[in-house]
């Protein structure tokens, strides 16, 4: 018997193509809150940043990968990044001019409790947004922000680049979910461990949870869950750790696999 269920939101509650939840979606949602099962968002978004679910109410919301947990409306859980790596991020991204920089700067939002803020745009950065119809964040200068508590970066730099830019922050990993950009969490930080506190408020093991995913950072959830489901527009990289693989958001994927799961 399941008690809750996990859902990404793009590329799997919402399309990449329509930027909207389908009808079969809400339909497959409405299913599992018929038979009792609790349903939770879980992304790398922030809450003032899931804009795009339309009507659709759930119970709670694993954020920014697990930093920021919310359950029926109120956060319950937080994670910030170890101040001493935001300053060495920070000393990257404004390099003083004196010392040769082994890293080049890169564009990156910071998300805090209730805003987020970012240091630059440039055409990636706009067509990355484009592509996830996300509202660029203030552009400002995110040193004034040095002691405030972070919670994610999300950092424009590429693979490439990335055991540079993480070595030179020890306390945090990369959840990786583009080859253009990564998010940046504390060490131990990640969808997992935003449901394992959502399910212990609710009392539900990970055998009595669902998680669907499309992307890299899906891939914990879809271990943690007793049914983990990868969409079929996942890579295959992520499609490995599923238990089952459904049809794509656009082919009607979530409805397909909760009716499955109904039935068993």
């Amino acid at each position: 018997m399941f008690k809750a269920a996990f859902f990404d939101i793009d590329g799997t509650l919402v399309s990449f193509n329509t930027h909207r939840v389908p009808e079969s979606t809400i339909r497959a949602i409405d299913k599992l809150k018929s038979k009792g099962i609790k349903c939770f968002v879980s992304t790398g978004r922030h809450i003032s940043k899931i804009d795009n679910l339309g009507d659709l109410d759930f119970d709670g919301y694993v954020t920014v990968n697990g930093g920021i947990n919310y359950y029926q409306g109120q956060i319950v859980d937080t994670n910030p990044i170890d101040k001493a790596d935001i300053r060495r991020a920070l000393d990257i991204i404004y390099p003083d001019g004196h010392s040769e920089q082994p890293i080049a700067p890169f564009a990156t939002a910071i998300v805090m409790i209730d805003d987020l803020k970012m240091n630059y745009v440039d055409a990636s950065v706009e067509e990355i947004f484009r592509q996830l119809n996300f509202k660029c964040p203030e552009l400002t200068d995110l040193r004034k922000y040095a002691e405030a508590d972070i919670f994610q970066m999300i950092s424009f730099f590429d693979c490439e680049a990335e055991p540079s830019v993480m070595n030179a922050l020890p306390h945090c990993q990369s959840e990786r979910w583009s080859p253009i950009f990564t998010d940046v969490v504390p060490k131990g930080q990640s969808k997992p461990r935003g449901m394992k506190k959502l399910c212990e408020i609710i009392g539900a093991e990970p055998s009595e949870v669902i998680a669907f995913g499309d992307g890299g950072n899906d891939t914990g959830m879809l271990q943690f869950a007793g049914m983990g489901v990868a969409m079929g527009n996942a890579q295959d990289t992520v499609k490995a750790y599923a238990d089952m693989v459904c049809p794509s958001v656009d082919e009607d994927g979530i409805e397909w696999a909760v009716d499955k799961i109904l039935s068993l």
